[in-house]
């Protein structure tokens, strides 16, 4: 299947990324098509210079059934290729990565409370049972 996608170039912590033509199962930074066009993330987003398109290519592999990526989608979108995708729902994105671990591990923490005397209660109900069935042996 033929992707749409960001290739990452530039030294380390200063990516530029070319938007290629790929197939999807190549390398990231690996063979591609063709080069489409760039996007420099570290530029601001009022500069030109932050996105280059070749458009009558982008149409052309558009036609041919290439799929872009979510990425890609967007900035194709942002410039009138393809209509904006539709934003994900993502709530847990703007909570710090340890703050969601403690979340996550307190409702465990609570079912396993619940669990403990559930099962001493389980326990419980069996001894009665246990006796009642010995005294019947007698």
């Amino acid at each position: 299947m033929l992707k749409l996608r960001l290739s990452r170039g530039g030294t380390k912590k200063r990516p530029v990324y070319k938007i290629v033509v790929a197939e999807s199962r190549f390398a990231r930074d690996g063979r591609f098509i063709e080069k489409l066009g760039f996007f420099n993330p570290l530029l601001p987003k009022e500069k030109k210079e932050r996105i280059g398109l070749e458009s009558e290519r982008i149409k052309y592999w558009l036609s041919q059934g290439a799929q872009p990526t979510t990425r890609v989608a967007r900035i194709l979108g942002e410039n009138n290729f393809i209509p904006m995708p539709k934003s994900g729902n993502n709530p847990n994105k703007a909570i710090p990565k340890k703050e969601r671990n403690k979340e996550a591990d307190v409702p465990k923490e609570g079912k396993a409370a619940d669990a403990k005397p559930a099962a001493e209660a389980k326990k419980e109900e069996a001894k009665p049972a246990a006796e009642a069935k010995k005294e019947e042996a007698k």
